[in-house]
């Protein structure tokens, strides 16, 4: 039996229970029903009582084949446990900046993913490390140097560098009369660093959000559609997400990228990608899409998860 640490978002501790869309609860779940002790907790309940990482936390416990948590907070080492699963959601603000310094004074559990790799990674910047899978890009936060990159490219998309969920993406086309309305509000006026990427028309059609799992890719893939009012998927709902399928090309890419992840402390991500292109890498608390791959694959998808992190707690002892 382990005891297991989720550091989860204060939106999903207050309404918790097993909530299908949630990639948590899934795993919080299965390893409930392996009789394993688990607790959540949030940020704000993580402390360092001089060099000793401390959390306020509750205990999990499983009922009517639903999740529920004891509502006493109970005072925890972080070092007490075997597995922290380390999944706020963004924006990673200085409040989440800081809560990855205190597990630089964690030692003994395996944490998922790992939060100094996490801090040092960020989601839309450092997708550049796989710049030959990537579609033309450019990180800056000069109006001069976007629309250099708009004149050449005609079609940009315009990414905030710390939200998640397409939050404050835009869309520029060349000749759009509020272009310098545009780039001036997502740089704050030439004093915020954003991401370009040249617009890909394929994402008319869907991305795919292609999981890792160590060094691995699963062979599980869906594709998420955009709403009928976006040009991206912004809805967590069935009527926009289908089956995909890898292509071996795909499959062999981006095996490399999760294995270069994996090295650096991160296990699980999410990479999504359009026509073969990455144009983002989800590391904090990437949504495996549990309940859709498990419908359309017949699989028991959070088994093969929970199997792993087992198996890498084992490993770090």
């Amino acid at each position: 039996m382990k005891k297991i640490l989720f550091i989860i978002d204060k939106i999903e501790l207050k309404y918790f229970e097993f909530n299908k869309l949630v990639t948590n609860f899934w795993i919080i779940k299965e390893f409930l029903e392996r009789k394993n002790e688990v607790y959540i907790t949030t940020i704000p309940n993580l402390s360092l009582r001089g060099d000793i990482a401390y959390t306020k936390c509750y205990e999990t416990f499983l009922s009517n084949d639903n999740i529920f948590y004891k509502d006493v907070l109970q005072t925890k080492e972080i070092n007490s446990f075997d597995i922290v699963m380390f999944r706020p959601d963004p924006p990673v603000d200085i409040d989440y900046i800081n809560a990855t310094y205190i597990f630089d004074f964690v030692d003994k559990p395996r944490v998922i993913n790992s939060p100094a790799a996490i801090r040092d990674f960020n989601e839309k910047l450092h997708s550049v490390y796989f710049k030959d899978l990537m579609s033309e890009n450019i990180v800056t936060s000069s109006l001069k140097d976007i629309e250099e990159f708009l004149s050449l490219n005609k079609e940009i998309v315009l990414k905030p560098l710390n939200r998640c969920f397409g939050s404050g993406v835009m869309y520029l086309y060349e000749g759009d009369p509020n272009t310098r309305t545009i780039i001036n509000t997502m740089t704050n006026n030439e004093t915020t660093l954003v991401m370009v990427q040249k617009f890909i028309p394929g994402v008319r059609k869907g991305d795919k959000r292609v999981l890792t799992l160590g060094d691995r890719v699963l062979k599980y893939c869906i594709k998420k559609l955009p709403t009928n009012d976006d040009f991206k998927f912004n809805t967590h709902n069935d009527n926009y997400i289908t089956k995909a399928e890898l292509t071996a090309e795909e499959l062999e890419n981006f095996s490399r990228v999760a294995e270069k992840l994996n090295s650096m402390g991160i296990s699980m991500a999410g990479l999504d990608v359009i026509d073969g292109k990455i144009i983002e890498v989800n590391v904090t608390s990437p949504c495996y899409f549990i309940k859709e791959i498990n419908s359309l694959f017949n699989v028991e998808l959070e088994k093969e998860i929970c199997d792993f992190l087992l198996t890498q707690s084992l490993l770090s002892l």
